[in-house]
């Protein structure tokens, strides 16, 4: 039997479970895994398993869901650890109802917890879905049975004329994640997010951050990738890919507000960032590579990794509040020229450059 397996979510990989079940399968066949999401990928790095789970391209779950079934895999495992039941079987109801043409997925969800569970969304998956929960100690758990909690007490049968989306396992005092951008903070365990037009126009349930809601510009809703508390809440050592960068010429790449996209930059030399948040989660990921970063951020700091590290070199500036994305632009148009990388020959040169424009534009900012 071919099995394919998509890890999702750092916190199967710090756990240890992805490893322990993607040998367990192995008594059924042969398996391949490989990374659906972003943000697990630094978790496979630091557990030293890229070679057991391919992490090369970024996917969403879907479509590492839909690749497997076009290369005819007898069935596809979708594995994940979310916060909760809720917000894990939320999870795989979407990941499911995203793919193409009912692939033969099972979903295990929370191992090594008390209500760790299996889910069979086909219903010929059923009987070696059962057989695996009880060798793993898991709960079966039904789609019906998923989709009744869903639905129920659905706060968006209350609002018409925008399109709204309901939060599944919200706590309270976390927060919301729009496509990687932080766009408020929970107050309630209902919460929803209306739209219109594409853009944000509420948090039912929370309070809606409006600069978040600005960097995020347009989207469709239905669509997006909603997140709720820490990116990665596990304490971690992490692990440094160490390199020879010694050349005449060094990389420097600009990254603004999408730190999600900051793997395609791990053979550059140097990384300048916009915002709080794309610094922290960037500068924390770029550490494994050796890769330092130069941030440009205005103190609006909300929590998205529960320890976040920087490589030595790194340079923080914070410039007055909301200002961020103005000094930002200033120096993508000024020292990049529009573009997302360019070549320097000196890399004391470059930070002088950037921090004599910095200055010119709002000279009332702090090194950290």
């Amino acid at each position: 039997m071919k099995i394919g397996v998509v890890v999702h979510g750092p916190q199967i990989v710090d756990s240890g479970h992805a490893q322990k079940f993607i040998d367990f399968l192995e008594e059924y066949g042969s398996v391949k895994a490989r990374l659906g999401g972003t943000m697990g990928r630094t978790a496979v790095i630091d557990a030293h398993l890229e070679d057991k789970i391919d992490i090369s391209k970024k996917l969403f779950p879907s479509q590492s869901v839909d690749i497997f079934h076009q290369e005819k895999y007898d069935v596809i495992f979708l594995i994940n650890y979310g916060k909760s039941s809720v917000t894990g079987h939320a999870f795989g109801y979407k990941v499911y109802n995203n793919c193409q043409d009912q692939p033969p997925l099972i979903q295990m969800e929370r191992p090594g917890e008390a209500d760790g569970s299996v889910v069979a969304w086909r219903s010929d998956l059923e009987e070696l879905a059962r057989d695996i929960s009880i060798k793993r100690g898991l709960v079966m758990v039904s789609p019906d049975e998923i989709k009744e909690a869903l639905f129920k007490e659905e706060p968006c049968q209350e609002v018409s004329g925008a399109v709204c989306r309901k939060i599944a396992g919200a706590s309270p005092s976390e927060n919301i994640f729009v496509n990687g951008i932080v766009i408020g903070k929970s107050n309630s365990s209902k919460v929803s997010i209306l739209a219109e037009n594409g853009i944000i126009t509420d948090l039912i349930g929370g309070d809606l951050k409006q600069h978040g809601v600005e960097k995020l510009g347009k989207i469709n809703l239905e669509k997006a990738i909603i997140k709720t508390g820490l990116l990665r809440k596990s304490q971690v050592n992490p692990r440094i890919i160490r390199s020879n960068k010694s050349k005449h010429k060094f990389t420097v790449a600009f990254v603004n507000h999408a730190a999600e996209d900051i793997y395609k930059f791990k053979n550059v030399d140097l990384v300048v960032t916009v915002g709080d948040d794309t610094t922290l989660v960037a500068a924390d990921i770029l550490y494994r590579f050796n890769i330092p970063v130069i941030g440009i951020t205005d103190g609006d700091l909300d929590k998205v990794v529960e320890e976040g590290f920087k490589t030595k070199d790194s340079l923080i500036i914070e410039v007055n509040a909301g200002w961020d994305d103005f000094v930002g632009l200033e120096v993508f148009l000024k020292l990049f020229n529009n573009q997302e990388t360019i070549e320097v020959e000196n890399l004391e040169n470059f930070k002088s450059k950037l921090l004599q424009i910095i200055n010119e534009v709002n000279s009332n900012y702090k090194l950290k």
